[in-house]
């Protein structure tokens, strides 16, 4: 191998390990509610595209901000045109890295001024606390980054004069497709459009390379995050595949675009500063890189409701729509995870409340709602223990701890109503019973209510109290009903029945109690501790 190959293959491995520790790191910093600003800023594809472009830059990774995006659309807090606007936002965002390496890697050269850097970064690590730690594995990451750009230039100069532009296809349609394909390929060896960038401006620094070559590699390295994305889709969600092919369709006309602004930016270059082309490459490449990606976004905004129903007509709606909301990909943000859960446990809840309120009426469930019903919390069940946590995030450990006794909640619910049916559909003729079971039906039309309405802490203390009510008076109900069956009033297997019934209404009306108390929690309501829980019977 030669010599001077082993430099550039150091110097990228550098790059990549830096880029990799820096959005770690950042990405600690920035803590669980990163995502959710990116929510709540967006509230359009204008909105979303700032938004997108402003969380890229700032955590130094598109895939992060797009599965966010993907999530919320999952969880239904924002609509995918209003997504859309992040992801191409995203887009822009991925530029950032290129002014870095430009002013900070090339012009200024830093790389052997960050080496206290790293050992700060390496300390604060071990020995800070918190976000701090976080802070440090950053700091790490930016000198790593930049000392890999110093290991690139150092390579690239054993280089120059034996390899020059001519050396590379020609400035010519044929040579710049050529060129893209090229940084196809680049983009798909390193997994990163960002190091794609970082070589093809130490390349143009260092000569190897003209400045149309550069621009035709760096269209292509953007043309090959489409690509990682789209294999990334792959076996994911409806929303996901429709994002990863948003990404491409998008990618793929900004790049036709950029191949045809490439010939007026260099003559505007030349016409309004000669010479500042070839002394400014560096600046003038990522200048262009911001440039058609801007343009790219700004052109297709306004039409972001047409491209969204194109591609909801490319993609159509899922067979088994909670199996599909949870999303694999969604793991790597738990956050977003959490949320999308939240939503469809709140629905899952609002449905099985449902059936209790059809049986408390007498009325047996509706044919296949239990068994949905029961599918999906085997579903919700399943993604929740692949959900991994890291320490300094309690609100998401709560709200997992949460979810999980919400799920127990619910199948012990579902259980009562599948298997135990019949103990409810006669609670309306069972005398001493039917003021009890019209006092549970109340409760349960009132909770079902306020889930639908994501304010599950309006009836928390109601529930309580109505299973606080209900377990105290289960010793007054049996003995009205044994004392009507020693009066002769009601036979034994009556009588009988009307036990299983008492029985019945206490523990429906605790777990009732019980998953309106721990959707409170999952959905992070302030007020959910307030409302007087009961506490967990494990006989019931």
């Amino acid at each position: 191998m030669d010599a001077g190959v082993i430099p550039l293959l150091g110097g990228l491995g550098l790059f990549l390990l830096g880029m990799m520790v820096m959005t770690d790191g950042l990405r600690g910093i920035a803590g669980e509610q990163l995502d959710r600003q990116l929510a709540r800023f967006t509230n359009g594809p204008l909105s979303g595209a700032l938004t997108g472009a402003v969380t890229t830059a700032l955590l130094q990774s598109s895939s992060a901000t797009t599965v966010a995006a993907v999530g919320f659309v999952g969880a239904g807090l924002l609509t995918f045109a209003q997504a859309l606007g992040v992801i191409f936002g995203a887009n822009l965002g991925t530029t950032v890295t290129g002014w870095l390496v430009a002013l900070l890697g090339l012009k200024l050269q830093i790389g052997s001024l960050v080496f206290p850097l790293i050992l700060l970064g390496a300390l604060m690590r071990l020995f800070a606390r918190g976000r701090w730690q976080h802070a440090g594995l950053a700091l790490a990451g930016f000198g790593l980054l930049f000392q890999g750009i110093a290991v690139l230039q150092a390579g690239m100069a054993s280089y120059q004069g034996l390899v020059t532009p001519a050396d590379f296809p020609a400035d010519s349609w044929a040579g710049r497709l050529q060129l893209v394909a090229i940084g196809v390929a680049v983009t798909l060896i390193t997994q990163s459009s960002s190091a794609g960038v970082a070589t093809a401006l130490t390349a143009l620094y260092a000569g190897t390379i003209s400045f149309p070559q550069a621009a035709a590699l760096v269209i292509g390295m953007d043309v090959g995050t489409t690509v990682t994305a789209a294999v990334a889709t792959l076996g994911g969600s409806v929303a996901t595949r429709r994002t990863g092919y948003s990404h491409v369709v998008y990618n793929l006309l900004t790049a036709i675009g950029a191949l045809l602004l490439l010939a007026p930016y260099a003559w505007a270059w030349e016409r309004y500063a000669p010479g500042a082309l070839a002394r400014h490459a560096e600046f003038a490449l990522v200048g262009f890189h911001s440039l058609f990606n801007l343009l790219g976004v700004l052109l297709v905004l306004p039409f972001a409701s047409r491209f969204a129903a194109l591609m909801y007509r490319l993609v159509p709606a899922p067979a088994d729509p909670v199996r599909d909301r949870l999303d694999r990909h969604l793991l790597a943000t738990p956050g977003v995870a959490l949320d999308n859960i939240a939503r469809i446990l709140t629905a899952t809840s609002a449905a099985l409340f449902g059936t209790v309120r059809a049986l408390l009426d007498g009325r047996p469930a509706a044919p296949g709602v239990l068994a949905q019903i029961g599918r999906d919390l085997d579903t919700v069940h399943a993604f929740a223990d692949r959900i991994h946590l890291q320490p300094g995030q309690p609100a998401s450990w709560r709200r997992l701890n949460a979810a999980f006794h919400l799920l127990d909640h619910l199948q012990r619910l579902h259980e009562r109503c599948d298997e135990e049916p019949e103990r409810a559909l006669q609670l309306r003729d069972a005398g001493v019973l039917a003021a009890a079971a019209e006092r549970c039906a109340a409760a349960v039309d009132a909770a079902r209510a306020a889930l639908l309405a994501a304010a599950a802490r309006r009836t928390v203390a109601a529930t309580a109290a109505l299973a606080e009510d209900l377990r105290g008076d289960a010793g007054r109900l049996r003995a009205a009903i044994m004392a009507e069956v020693a009066a002769g009033r009601v036979d034994v297997p009556a009588g009988t029945r009307r036990l299983e019934g008492v029985r019945w209404l206490r523990r429906v009306s605790y777990h009732v109690a019980r998953v309106v108390h721990y959707t409170a929690v999952l959905e992070n309501d302030a007020e959910r501790a307030a409302q007087g829980p009961v506490g967990d019977d494990l006989n019931s």
